[in-house]
């Protein structure tokens, strides 16, 4: 069966209708026209949903990150918000006997490169929070992937506006299609952690358009969150939850977003600043800010005309109509017991599309009925490895976390194995093999035993946690020297990795094969032993450029990363450095031979692209190609449509389209590929538009952003792009 899966205009979620906009919209103005003061007050502000060290968790919260009473004589429900980047949390336990299914992260999800399974993602998500009471999942992460060392990459969806934009919004999408709120986050440029809350992002405004801004963008248009999250760090010298351009200037007068702007935690710094300038809830503000804003100083300047009252009006209007719009008004969630089972297959099908074969020498992977294989560090004996901070799932299905005791132990841990064990996997996939497992802390232990193998497979994990960034590229704890002391004594070796971005890899040419799985979710036990037995082809490709290291990034060396810097943070990142010429474009334009580039990823079969045609009209661009299976396996390609736009532009290429087709063996089929328009425009600074140049654009066809197969040109006319 042949699928086309991701290509770019058609994965984006078409307007509401007019019907629908205006009944939603009817309906929240009719009843902020029935509320009185305090109870728009109450709709502006959240507490937080469990206890702190300042207050008790509130009454009729379930325990979670937010809570609103409801409004019963209007029939308005509470407002039970929960993190959910990965899945519903339950933070230390406390909603008794709650589980939920632990997603594989961002860059696995987008590494798909598959626009149903990221709805699929969101979808369970969706359903898992809305039967445990929720109805605002506070997920959909669109900060590109801007440095490796961004300890929360493991929430976002790679470095191309284009890909992240669509697959954020196709998660938040399927969030929704369960009567469930979902935010998109964290608004803007929101692209590092060390000293969130203090530092300033730098960049300028052309380039801010085309890049974070184009994904949150597209994010938008595809998902139509019901919030949006604005961001800790400050954007040219204004905080996020005040920042008058960003959140009224753009978001809601350029795209005319409709729904709310909520802080992060800890976000809010102001009353009559933040909400003239666009923002519409404080997150619990009673414990994470020096004040509730939204509460006394909102009241004081409203009756002293400092902020109007229609501006209250709007925010609470705003708040309604998301609500309405999902079917969380008229459908509040209803506690009942979740579809464990469901949710794992789930997380291991994305884990299964999302994991990335970097390398494969003389065919090492699939294992084909290996004698004597052992299994090498990782704890991969117990379970698989997530990351830290708010979106941290402590319970699934399996139960709690596989290897307890890790530090660090209190915020933004502890560090969390999922009970979903490869070494198991691999038993249950290779049932003639004698199969053992050695930690991996004596590395000429593990070599002795390697040596005897038929195989080796060395799992790999490097944990990061939002709040704080990675102080490098390397595998801690002496891991690189393990691989190196196994590769040396098998050359049959195989490394897994379970990371949260690129890392250096010193060892890479003595390995046999590496499968990068990220952070694999509770499915990846299994989802990853299918994969290096062969019961499921590879399909994943990268949604970031592996760099060689450090000395290729924009800004090599950071000062005041990680944990107990030996320097401290200056609070800038700038971002004015590379741009808009994020990732791929940075290596485009610098020169630079990545060690895995944009795009890239292996397979068990083989893939090839010919007969491109292109075609314009208007602004509208499509390309038409053939892709043919030529290898032995099923298996699905992953075409990536680039285009380099007319001389003199800044950006040497981007991304404007691609498509997923699976195809058996010898099959070939007809794909077409529309290209997104904004992605061949240029941001027009003074007219605040995009604008197309006239001019000849090379349409490239390609396997990864540097593999490029066949190219086309098509001559445009110059026009603007809405």
């Amino acid at each position: 069966m042949a699928m086309a899966l991701g290509t770019a205009m058609p994965a984006m979620a078409a307007a509401p209708g007019a019907a629908q906009a205006t009944s939603a919209d009817s309906r929240a103005q009719r009843l902020v026209e029935r509320m009185t003061l305090d109870e728009k007050i109450q709709m502006v502000h959240s507490y937080f949903g469990m206890d702190s060290e300042k207050l008790k968790q509130p009454k009729g919260a379930l325990g979670s990150a937010g809570y609103i009473a409801p409004i019963e004589r209007l029939g308005i429900p509470a407002q039970q918000i929960v993190d959910a980047g990965m899945g519903v949390t339950n933070p230390g336990g406390i909603r008794k006997g709650d589980f939920a299914t632990a997603m594989p992260s961002g860059p696995a999800n987008a590494a798909t490169w598959n626009p149903e399974l990221a709805f699929a993602n969101g979808a369970t998500m969706g359903r898992e929070a809305w039967q445990q009471g929720f109805n605002v999942l506070l997920g959909g992460g669109a900060n590109l992937h801007r440095d490796p060392r961004n300890g929360r990459n493991f929430e976002y969806a790679g470095e191309d506006p284009l890909l992240a934009g669509i697959m954020a919004g196709n998660v938040i999408k399927g969030v929704q299609s369960e009567k469930v709120v979902s935010t998109l986050k964290h608004f803007a440029l929101n692209d590092m952690e060390t000293r969130r809350n203090f530092h300033d992002a730098l960049l300028g405004e052309q380039a801010l358009h085309e890049s974070d801004l184009l994904a949150f963008r597209i994010a938008i248009q595809t998902g139509q969150p019901g919030s949006v999250m604005c961001s800790y760090q400050k954007t040219n010298g204004t905080y996020g939850c005040e920042h008058d351009y960003l959140l009224r200037e753009v978001l809601k007068q350029e795209w005319a977003y409709p729904g709310y702007v909520m802080t992060d935690w800890g976000g809010g710094h102001s009353s009559a600043k933040a909400a003239n300038a666009g923002l519409d809830q404080q997150s619990a503000g009673e414990v994470f800010d020096p004040e509730v804003y939204f509460d006394k100083p909102l009241r004081a300047d409203l009756q002293a005309g400092r902020v109007p009252m229609a501006r209250l009006d709007d925010m609470v209007t705003r708040i309604l109509r998301s609500f309405i719009a999902v079917g969380a008004l008229d459908h509040p969630p209803q506690r009942q017991p979740i579809d464990g089972p469901t949710g794992v297959a789930s997380a291991q099908r994305i884990i299964e599309e999302g994991a990335v074969l970097l390398k494969n020498e003389r065919s090492l992977l699939p294992l084909l009925k290996p004698q004597r294989v052992v299994v090498i560090g990782g704890h991969a004996d117990k379970g698989v490895l997530s990351g830290g901070g708010s979106s941290r799932i402590d319970f699934t299905m399996f139960g709690g976390n596989a290897v307890p005791g890790l530090t660090p132990t209190s915020w933004p841990g502890p560090v969390v194995y999922l009970a979903s064990a490869p070494l198991a996997g691999l038993k249950q996939a290779l049932p003639q093999a004698q199969i053992e497992y050695v930690d991996g802390s004596d590395p000429a232990k593990a070599a002795a035993l390697a040596a005897q193998a038929d195989v080796a497979i060395v799992f790999a994990t490097q944990w990061a946690a939002e709040s704080v960034d990675l102080p490098d590229m390397d595998l801690p704890d002496g891991q690189d020297a393990l691989i190196s002391a196994v590769a040396k004594a098998n050359a049959r070796t195989v490394v897994v990795l379970e990371t949260n971005s690129a890392v250096r890899m010193p060892w890479l040419k003595d390995v046999g094969a590496v499968l990068q799985a990220w952070y694999p979710g509770v499915g990846g036990g299994v989802g990853i032993a299918r994969l290096l037995t062969g019961e499921v082809s590879p399909s994943g490709r990268l949604p970031i450029t592996w760099p060689t290291g450090l000395d290729q990034l924009p800004r090599p060396h950071v000062p005041g990363l990680g944990f107990n810097p030996a320097v401290p943070s200056d609070d800038v990142f700038d971002y004015r450095i590379e741009g808009a010429n994020v990732g791929y474009k940075w290596f485009a334009a610098k020169g630079l031979t990545p060690l895995f580039p944009f795009g890239y990823g292996l397979s068990y079969t083989t893939f090839a692209y010919d007969a491109l045609k292109v075609a314009a009209n208007g602004n509208q661009v499509s390309a038409t190609f053939r892709v043919r299976n030529t290898g032995q396996r099923e298996g699905a390609a992953v075409p990536q449509l680039y285009v380099r736009l007319p001389g003199g532009h800044g950006t040497p290429a981007r991304l404007v389209g691609w498509s997923k087709v699976k195809l058996a063996p010898g099959q070939a089929t007809t794909v077409t590929v529309k290209a997104e328009p904004l992605t061949l425009a240029g941001y027009d600074v003074a007219n605040r538009q995009w604008v197309m140049p006239a001019g000849q654009y090379t349409v490239e066809l390609a396997d990864s952003a540097t593999a490029v197969v066949q190219q086309a040109t098509v001559t445009l006319k110059p026009s603007l792009v809405k």
